[in-house]
């Protein structure tokens, strides 16, 4: 089995958990962070109307229900949002919450989906577990349409030069996986998830790989402690 197979599995494994797992180990700030990412791209892409959201990685549709919320306060009509994961089980929770909504079994790579088709595409703490990061930014570009949104929520890697990046460092090492681990029962999960940011990039590194997808980022702002980051990058 791959490294990315894997992942998949892991993800099918925790799938009936992922939401309250989520909400008690980010203690609620997860919800800020992605409804502050909705509510700057609709300011950026300036328009009422949208015709087409694709979140890659949707898991079990948390973003989509942000995506939904924040168009409501905002007064932005979404014609279409659809949903694209690997993961079967984590897409069979997100259909129980959102059956208006189309699910697409696909990796971030490799999309069935039209070129210069969508308006926005998300991916919230996800892009971390894209084995094959750079070429689906490439997807991404060739499915956006121009001046089309990428939306990136993740937890990106930092220099640990003050003692609150230390102290995030202690708890997504020691805790997450502890706390992850009682509520999923599955621990390695839990552990792969916080080695996963170890090993991934920084900002600037990300920003560079989207740029070479023809993806130009257009805002960059670190939230809680350089904890979670917000990439959006515009097709050029």
């Amino acid at each position: 089995m791959g490294k990315q197979e894997k992942i998949v599995s892991m993800f099918n494994d925790i799938a009936g958990t992922y939401d309250v797992a989520n909400r008690v180990l980010s203690m609620g700030i997860d919800k800020s962070w992605r409804n502050k990412a909705c509510k700057k791209t609709f300011d950026l892409y300036n328009k009422k109307e949208i015709p087409k959201i694709i979140d890659v990685a949707c898991g079990t549709g948390d973003m989509i229900l942000f995506w939904k919320k924040m168009a409501n306060e905002e007064n932005v009509k979404i014609n279409e949002i659809v949903g694209v994961d690997p993961s079967v089980g984590m897409m069979e929770v997100g259909k129980k919450k959102l059956p208006e909504v189309e699910f697409i079994e696909a990796g971030a790579a490799d999309m069935p989906l039209d070129s210069d088709c969508a308006d926005i595409i998300s991916i919230s703490y996800g892009i971390r577990n894209v084995v094959q990061r750079q070429e689906a930014f490439h997807e991404f570009a060739r499915v956006l349409k121009k001046d089309g949104l990428v939306v990136i929520n993740e937890f990106t890697k930092n220099k640990k030069e003050k003692l609150t990046d230390h102290l995030t460092d202690f708890y997504m090492n020691k805790i997450l996986p502890t706390l992850g681990g009682m509520i999923s029962k599955n621990k390695e999960a839990y552990t792969y998830l916080p080695n996963s940011i170890d090993e991934f990039l920084t900002t600037e590194n990300l920003c560079k790989e989207l740029e070479i997808a023809g993806l130009k980022p257009v805002h960059v702002k670190a939230f809680s402690m350089n904890i979670s980051t917000l990439i959006i990058a515009k097709k050029i």
